[in-house]
């Protein structure tokens, strides 16, 4: 085994791109629904702006509702476009074991730097199930970094600090999409040792730095995809210590973020997750997401009014810090 990108080079920002759709997206009878001229286009925009690594195909990039040709032809164009500029993770996470090694198979022989990997959730899996399926992959990709996607909606429970301990056994898992730095973040950074980087969302990072200083050298995102300036901003005041203005960023990051939560519930954020991202896309300007894809394509119109609040709020804080 050789893995050319490791958990030592988890650094800074990590974004997760949206799948850019064509109008006619939302039709059951759409035949190819990507908007591949688009998707290269935001490539480009995030490595011109300064982003660490490109993800894709999680939740909001709708790996759930593409057509595999769709899904394919998507992580070509993105792994073509970014030309090794920065690494690229390619979520390839379906409902079972098999068709995640031969779609991962694809993403690896295609460039990509390493997989962005899930679960399967139709049936809730154990800590044995869970540590059995990436093992499982591993051993099948010997040379693929893995990161591990924890979202305890998504996949029927949240990865405790003793499955994090046996996932930092499997040398393959270099870091974790980390849902949320509450009470057992510290407990899961000890389990995960130097082996797995947990890196929490834009909006905690900060926090996760005030905990564990150490550890926190990256986080997922976004927000990216609606500007870059606010998330590097916030890179370089943890990097240089700058305590006071990672802390004002942090809060203007939550309070741009606080009508993307439906009455303030992850529950509730997760059952219209695609939907309400795409329209916080499209609502800050930078990028044109599209519409959702069926049948993750309805959804209350108060709850997109509170998603294009976020975008506004946040295409405003982009003005502000790309002027600084």
């Amino acid at each position: 085994m050789s893995l050319k990108f490791k958990a030592k080079d988890v650094r800074g920002i990590f974004n997760i791109m949206p799948t850019p759709a064509t109008a006619d997206a939302t039709r059951w009878d759409c035949v190819d629904s990507v908007d591949y001229e688009e998707s290269a286009r935001i490539v480009n925009m995030l490595i011109d702006n300064h982003v660490d690594a490109i993800l894709t195909n999680g939740t909001f990039g709708e790996c759930a509702s593409l057509t595999e040709s769709e899904w394919r032809k998507f992580n070509q164009t993105v792994i073509t476009t970014a030309n090794g500029r920065v690494p690229v993770f390619s979520g390839a996470t379906t409902l079972n074991t098999r068709d995640t090694i031969s779609r991962s198979r694809e993403m690896m022989d295609m460039g990509a730097t390493g997989l962005f990997l899930g679960r399967p959730m139709w049936q809730e899996m154990d800590e044995d199930a869970i540590v059995g399926y990436y093992s499982d992959i591993a051993e099948a990709l010997p040379d693929a970094p893995i990161i591990v996607y924890d979202n305890p909606e998504a996949f029927k429970g949240k990865l405790t600090p003793k499955t994090y301990g046996r996932l930092a056994k499997i040398p393959n898992i270099v870091a974790s999409k980390y849902i949320s730095v509450g009470p057992q973040y510290l407990a899961d950074v000890a389990a995960a040792g130097d082996n797995i980087v947990i890196m929490p969302l834009d909006s905690d990072w900060y926090f996760a730095w005030k905990w564990a200083p150490e550890k926190a050298k990256a986080t997922w995102t976004g927000s990216g995809n609606c500007g870059m300036a606010p998330l590097l901003a916030l890179k370089h005041a943890i990097e240089t210590g700058d305590d006071t203005l990672a802390r004002t960023i942090t809060l203007e990051l939550r309070d741009a973020y606080k009508t993307l939560f439906p009455r303030g519930s992850f529950h509730e954020f997760s059952i219209y997750n695609v939907q309400i991202e795409k329209a916080r896309f499209n609502a800050a300007g930078l990028v044109k997401a599209g519409p959702c894809r069926p049948p993750y394509n309805r959804v209350p119109e108060e709850i997109t009014k509170g998603a294009v609040t976020t975008g506004q709020k946040y295409a405003a804080l982009q003005e502000k810090y790309a002027s600084n």
